[in-house]
């Protein structure tokens, strides 16, 4: 039937969420921040393009507009030039302005910790919230960007097509508390072993609990959905 969910794969989960905690004991994100703030603005900034750049942005910008106060002032033309460098930078230079008068219009020049109210922010999408929630504020928080939804896949932790059904697949085989961390790891994995086009199959300690490595091993070499 067209739209029916399809049932999870059989793997163990419970074993294959505690070795990825074992891999991956205390990661958090790679965007540098202070304030739930400027963690919204990375989180917006990263969109296709690499944490790296965006740290090497943010410095600047913030030292104009350190709050959405002041950023609430500025237009898409003044924040154009602090963030050309990033991929698609003009809308997400109307994004931001949009958003940071929101902000001071709604929420007293606060970021607000429920997902609707995040998700009415100019430029702000479920993974951006996410990330804001689990990282600002220690909420539970999965966001699902292109290294989640590849390793779920392919670690048979989700089966999905899009985003939003992989992250209510993980959603429903981690504890909430453990939402967060669980995004950090599968990113990790898919920087360090489970890179888009060669995973790392063979010295993956999951190598043992993954259908896909398992199927790689035998000369299978499927490809999964997703990818950088």
């Amino acid at each position: 039937m067209p739209g029916a969910r399809r049932p999870l794969p059989r793997v163990r989960a419970g074993e294959m969420l505690q070795r990825l905690a074992e891999m991956y004991p205390a990661v958090t994100t790679a965007l540098r921040f202070e304030t739930p703030f400027e963690l919204l603005v990375a989180t917006v900034l990263s969109a296709q393009c690499t944490d790296r750049l965006v740290n090497q942005v943010t410095p600047g910008l913030f030292a104009v507009y350190p709050t959405a106060e002041a950023m609430a002032g500025a237009g898409a033309e003044d924040l154009e030039p602090l963030i050309s460098r990033c991929g698609l930078f003009r809308s997400k230079a109307r994004h931001l302005a949009a958003t940071a008068r929101l902000l001071v219009q709604r929420h007293g020049g606060g970021v607000p910790e429920r997902m609707e109210e995040l998700l009415a922010l100019p430029g702000v999408g479920r993974k951006t919230a996410n990330c804001v929630l689990a990282n600002a504020f220690g909420l539970p928080g999965l966001a699902v960007d292109t290294h989640v939804f590849r390793v779920a896949n392919r670690l048979g932790l989700a089966r999905g097509t899009t985003p939003a059904q992989v992250e209510a697949h993980l959603q429903r085989r981690c504890p909430p508390e453990q939402w967060g961390q669980l995004h950090h790891r599968l990113i990790w994995h898919g920087r360090l072993v489970c890179h888009a086009r060669r995973p790392a199959c063979p010295g993956c300690a999951l190598l043992p609990l993954c259908p896909e490595g398992r199927n790689r091993s035998r000369g299978g070499g499927v490809e999964a959905a997703g990818g950088d």
